[in-house]
């Protein structure tokens, strides 16, 4: 047992409403100022900041804002360019075969190059992430939406040709498809709460 007064030498976690007003509040400001004044040098360091700074500086401004938010719109942005540059390969594999068997027009909403290889996933990525400073912003979210539906559907039909013979790698796959899929469901919610302008 602690006597009272050693309670005080601890520190306890961050006031999740602190975290919640500093996430909201970072965000607006980085992009009311930049969006006021889109010079190009500016959104360049935006666009590259992960790769000078890593994603975990972002992670803790934004990743446990809600999702259906102006800071949780940002963390997914910048979270899935991080994951295309971590794995270019394996990321324009998916999209080609997405784009392949989706039903929808998401492969023209995305934008992307075709054929879709190393370079034109990694430009995606960075055309998507700077059409949020530089753009409409709700086209720049419904983009990245579209991404997420393609890649789900990439995800499950790769799933679908491993399941026999890598049950595993199929299992994993079909993991991503639905994390894709959330994430895509999330993008495009906050589209339309852009538009309606109730995106806080």
């Amino acid at each position: 047992m602690f006597p009272g007064h050693l309670f005080s030498t601890f520190v306890g976690g961050s006031d999740p409403a602190e975290t919640s007003r500093i996430s909201h509040e970072t965000a607006h400001a980085l992009l009311s100022r930049v969006r006021a004044n889109p010079d190009a040098d500016i959104l360049d360091r935006l666009v590259a900041y992960t790769d000078n700074h890593g994603i975990e500086t972002l992670a803790e401004l934004w990743a446990t804002a809600p999702a259906r938010s102006l800071p949780g719109a940002l963390w997914r942005i910048y979270l899935l360019r991080a994951l295309i540059r971590q794995d270019p390969h394996t990321s324009s594999l998916i999209f080609r075969r997405g784009s392949e068997v989706i039903p929808t027009i998401d492969p023209v909403i995305a934008g992307a190059a075709v054929p879709t290889n190393v370079e034109e996933i990694t430009t995606l990525a960075d055309e998507i992430l700077r059409g949020v400073f530089d753009g409409d912003f709700a086209i720049a979210l419904d983009r990245a939406a579209a991404y997420c539906r393609i890649n789900a559907a990439g995800c499950v039909s790769l799933a679908n040709d491993a399941d026999p013979i890598h049950p595993e790698r199929a299992e994993g796959l079909t993991r991503r498809a639905l994390r894709y899929s959330t994430l895509g469901d999330e993008l495009a919610a906050c589209s339309k709460l852009w538009r309606s302008e109730s995106l806080d």
